[in-house]
């Protein structure tokens, strides 16, 4: 039988309970191998307990620009497979192309605003998962509180132990207070279920192949090892370079290599997109590349001679700058704000100098308001 040859599923006390209770089960599916294997897996082990299949649903958070062409047909081809609705999910104010374009346009108008002490790139990072968090969480998060307002709502999310260090310590089950507060009147309830927690690659390609299972092109296609936007800001270069191999992609790729040409900031923190697959660039924007990879090398000696007493820090800035600091600061902004079209409104040390006391001012106020 199916269910025999499937590894065990990781369950704990309180799946087991708010399934007998009936609870709402969604499907997180990104198109990822471990998304649709735990649907899958999840959706026979539900059959076994009797949980109604009414009580089931799919979610799917769109990335727009960023996702591989054939992701939302797979996604698709899963919520069948699994025989449960598919709920399409957007963040309203744009895909993730456009948000990092966001962030790098609100950066700059910090940075002409003196708000920040270095200029801020477009990409999320490590550190600053915002694909993640505004993308995906922020948005099907509040979409499944709203529609099921007063129910407790089961999340299958397919991430394993094994996949970073980060997630060695995932835990089987969470609740997640973030949407639906635990106690609330409304009585909304969310758990993040995470039953393949102790599965491996192998065995999650295993059960694609033994069962049939549809599989995202970027793996059998063209040998990427994990999937997520096409072109990942932590990718590894095998992935980076085997999302440049499908055609669909280039003119994205082409997209992200231009961003990094006009904000100066390489798509990684130590791998510029451009060098992943250069013979895919047109010489004009190959050209451009030599240029931004020039001009960041000397942001970055910019700001590294700054005063280094004033980087940024939580509740920045900390102090008033010397004279001598502010006309330093005056002269590293010229060249970056000229690079970008900005505006120099603190163009020598007394406008610096001037510029800092009104934003510490403004700190003051607002420690002494709380």
């Amino acid at each position: 039988m199916f269910e025999h040859a499937l590894p065990p599923l990781a369950i704990d006390e309180p799946i087991r309970k708010a399934l007998s209770d009936g609870a709402w089960v969604a499907f997180s599916l990104s198109g990822g191998k471990d998304s649709g294997a735990s649907a899958y897996a999840v959706s026979q082990l539900l059959d076994r307990m009797g949980h109604p299949r009414n009580r089931r649903i799919a979610v799917h958070a769109d990335l727009g620009r960023a996702e591989w062409n054939s992701t939302p047909a797979l996604v698709e081809a899963i919520a069948v497979r699994i025989d449960v609705p598919l709920t399409v999910v957007r963040r309203p104010a744009g895909d993730m192309v456009a948000r990092w374009e966001q962030r790098f346009e609100s950066g700059k108008r910090r940075y002409e605003a003196l708000e920040t002490y270095n200029l801020i790139g477009p990409w999320s990072s490590s550190s600053l998962r915002f694909c993640t968090s505004e993308l995906k969480v922020q948005v099907i998060g509040p979409d499944l509180a709203r529609r099921f307002r007063g129910q407790t709502i089961v999340s299958v999310i397919g991430l394993r132990r094994s996949e970073s260090l980060g997630r060695r310590n995932t835990p089987i089950s969470r609740i997640d207070d973030r949407f639906a507060k635990s106690g609330n009147a409304a009585g909304t309830r969310m758990i993040n279920w995470h039953p393949l927690v102790d599965w491996s690659d192998e065995q999650v390609f295993a059960a694609h192949a033994r069962h049939g299972l549809p599989l995202h092109e970027a793996y059998h296609l063209h040998g990427a090892s994990r999937l997520s936007c096409a072109f990942c800001v932590l990718a590894s270069l095998r992935d980076l370079s085997a999302a440049t191999g499908a055609p669909d992609n280039l003119n994205l790729y082409r997209h992200l290599v231009g961003m990094e040409t006009r904000s100066t900031f390489s798509f990684q923190p130590q791998r510029w997109l451009a060098d992943v697959a250069p013979a895919l660039l047109p010489a004009s924007l190959l050209r451009d590349v030599q240029r931004a990879k020039r001009d960041a090398g000397q942001r970055r000696q910019i700001e590294a001679a700054m005063p280094s007493g004033l980087r940024f820090v939580k509740g920045w800035p900390p102090r008033l700058p010397t004279p001598a600091e502010a006309t330093r600061i005056a002269i590293a902004r010229y060249p970056i704000l000229e690079r970008h079209g900005l505006e120099n409104r603190f163009p020598n040390g007394p406008a610096v100098f001037a510029r800092f006391a009104e934003l510490l001012d403004s700190k003051a106020s607002r420690a002494t308001a709380l």
